[in-house]
């Protein structure tokens, strides 16, 4: 698939002159209120979906569990992705919403930060998180579920500036 993008890539910003991995240099950049958006899709059986929608999963609430672990995990992404920035400030909401029409859970996650990084690993680890949860909770009844579209969908702050998905993306 080509890149509609003509401008050449930038360079990996995750690699020194020798092509090592390494941190990324921050502390020079201007602090600046920085936003992300991702969004992601649990897609489960019929009877799954009545368990979580009408609260009745032997395992507790689907989506108030989900939610929780979604911020734990938003929280804690330095400690997981390697190279990522520890980012202890970083506020994280996590949206978790059942939709028949799936069926199954829409889970939106929003990290915000003043900061000098962006938050757009939190918002997906927060995602990926939830999803894998709702997963853990409901797998006894579903073990064909599937997760689908992790993706960033928004971001706005830092020298890169803003940044939304194109149309029906979200």
């Amino acid at each position: 698939m080509k890149d509609p993008d003509p401008r050449p890539a930038p360079a990996l910003t995750h690699l020194d002159t020798d092509g090592e991995a390494t941190m990324v240099e921050v502390g020079d950049k201007d602090v600046t209120s920085r936003r992300a958006v991702a969004h992601g899709v649990l897609r489960c059986s019929r009877r799954a979906y009545e368990l979580l929608a009408g609260g009745a999963n032997p395992k507790g609430d689907v989506e108030q569990v989900a939610r929780v672990a979604g911020i734990m995990a938003g929280k804690r992404t330095g400690e997981l992705i390697p190279l990522c920035h520890v980012l202890p400030a970083a506020s994280i909401g996590v949206d978790v919403e059942a939709d028949p029409a799936l069926p199954g859970l829409r889970v939106t996650a929003t990290a915000r930060i003043a900061g000098r990084t962006g938050v757009e690993m939190e918002a997906l680890t927060a995602v990926s998180v939830a999803l894998l949860t709702a997963y853990d909770m409901l797998k006894a009844v579903d073990r064909g579920m599937t997760i689908e579209s992790i993706r960033l969908v928004e971001k706005s702050g830092g020298r890169s500036g803003s940044w939304r998905a194109g149309r029906g993306s979200v």
